[in-house]
């Protein structure tokens, strides 16, 4: 399911867990469901999304599913909320009996699973009828700016790395391949949404260095370059990202929505 570079908590926290906490708010929000209902958090990661749900949405219980275990033992410890479990588990063989929870969500996870329409299917399963099924991945092909500028600059200096791009090998980030997967799932009343959230840095070396530690396609790809390319890179994008006058780097990232329904009577997927 996931990715063998998402395995370090606090350099994911760096990168770009800050900013996945703007969005899992907004997306939290954007779901407006009661009080007191059953969640699962499926690749719940460090607890980002988890959190969220415990403070927005007032759950009764969160069940987060992670299938790296250095993030399930950072989630353990930074939501100490006793609603909240966290298991480690795969997204296409959930550890959970069939129309156990209310809702499922899953955040920023679904690019790094290699079958997302089974994994949609055991999203399903799990669901009790009339429960709401919704996730969120970046726009990593337009909208998520602080990684769109890194493969800009990385291709402009190594055609390898346009292979490496993950606005070209992720399909599931662009908003119509979402809602086929959600509607070949069994889903209904599917919808769409972009949410959109700043990402702020207050000079050039907050905006690098979280890229230096490993975590993530972008962070493997400088990692695997010799010293003066990686100079060449960062060079080059000192001088293409917008400074202010303060020396701030003001971005925004992107993330397209998806949600929808459960019926009362599913169907077997095919």
């Amino acid at each position: 399911m996931a990715s063998p570079v998402w395995v370090d908590g606090a350099a994911y926290e760096a990168y770009v867990g800050r900013w996945s906490r703007l969005v899992a708010a907004e997306f939290v929000r954007w779901l407006d469901l009661p009080a007191g209902l059953r969640w699962l958090d499926v690749g719940s990661g460090t607890g980002v999304l988890t959190s969220a749900v415990l403070t927005t949405a007032r759950a009764r219980q969160v069940t987060g599913v992670d299938p790296a275990e250095g993030f399930v033992a950072q989630a353990r410890t930074r939501v100490s909320d006793p609603r909240a479990v966290f298991a480690v588990g795969d997204a296409r063989a959930l550890p959970l009996p069939d129309g156990a929870v209310d809702v499922i969500v899953s955040g920023l996870v679904l690019n790094f699973v290699p079958e997302p329409a089974r994994a949609v299917a055991d999203f399903a399963r799990v669901a009790a009828p009339g429960a709401v099924v919704a996730a969120y991945v970046w726009d990593y092909a337009e909208g998520m700016e602080m990684m769109r500028h890194f493969w800009d600059a990385a291709g402009a200096l190594d055609p390898a790395a346009v292979a490496r791009d993950d606005g070209r090998r992720f399909s599931l980030c662009r908003p119509e391949t979402l809602r086929t997967l959600w509607r070949d799932g069994g889903l209904t009343d599917v919808s769409v949404e972009a949410i959109d959230v700043p990402t702020v840095f207050t000079d050039f070396a907050d905006y690098w260095t979280p890229f230096l530690g490993g975590q993530g396609s972008a962070p493997a790809y400088l990692a695997s370059l010799a010293e003066p390319d990686r100079v060449a890179l960062r060079d080059l994008l000192a001088a293409r990202l917008p400074h202010g006058p303060d020396g701030s780097i003001r971005l925004t990232a992107r993330a397209w929505a998806v949600r929808g329904t459960r019926a009362s009577t599913s169907r077997s997927p095919a």
